[in-house]
């Protein structure tokens, strides 16, 4: 049975933000708010805890998880970044972009992109996240809570929490949080190519 905290998300609550770093880091997958859409999430170096989500959404091998970076200066450690990409990064972030870069050493094999070896990062501006990652030192590996057969992300906590009550450990009432996934850029080639338009204004990319 998972459990359910509600956390401000303009303040979260120390006490309770603890609490969930301690489950990501005891191998639990969470459900968590973000500035785009609900999301799931786990600890970057549990494996297992990866495989339930990928059973949760259905997906399979080849499946783009995202590293949920706390700052720019984490990210960079993840993904091979150039100044022209740096400074096009430090522009659009924090926000509601996922950017897919070459990966770096620093990332396991299995978070990879299996052909392109690419991996997706991204830093969100919301509190809750901030507050979340400072508490657990490394990025949480997250993927958007859409559900198999449907399109859009959840969006209601509580709905979450029916649903899926045996399948995580914890969900997080930020309140609703928007249904849009983030818009996705690829950068590998130095030029910027909208792989997805989502909530991040994409036009300065085309």
């Amino acid at each position: 049975m998972a459990q359910f905290f509600g956390i401000h998300p303009v303040n979260p609550q120390g006490r309770l933000i603890r609490q969930a770093v301690e489950i990501i880091s005891r191998g639990g997958v969470i459900v968590y708010p973000t500035d785009s859409s609900y999301a799931l999430g786990c600890a970057i170096g549990n494996g297992e805890a990866m495989m339930r989500i990928r059973r949760i959404r259905k997906v399979g091998d080849e499946h783009n998880f995202t590293l949920v970076c706390k700052d720019l200066s984490e990210l960079s450690i993840y993904a091979r970044v150039d100044n022209d990409i740096y400074r096009l990064l430090k522009r659009f972030t924090p926000g509601p972009y996922t950017f897919i870069l070459a990966a770096s050493r620093e990332v396991p094999r299995r978070l990879q992109n299996p052909k392109r070896r690419t991996i997706g990062l991204r830093v969100p501006d919301f509190p809750i996240v901030e507050s979340l990652l400072a508490g657990l030192g490394e990025p949480i590996m997250s993927s958007t809570l859409i559900l198999p057969g449907e399109n859009l992300p959840l969006n209601d906590a509580s709905e979450i929490r029916v649903r899926l009550e045996h399948e995580v450990d914890l969900v997080i009432d930020g309140g609703p949080c928007g249904i849009q996934p983030t818009s996705v850029i690829e950068l590998m080639e130095g030029v910027p190519v909208v792989a997805r338009e989502g909530k991040g204004d994409v036009r300065v990319f085309r």
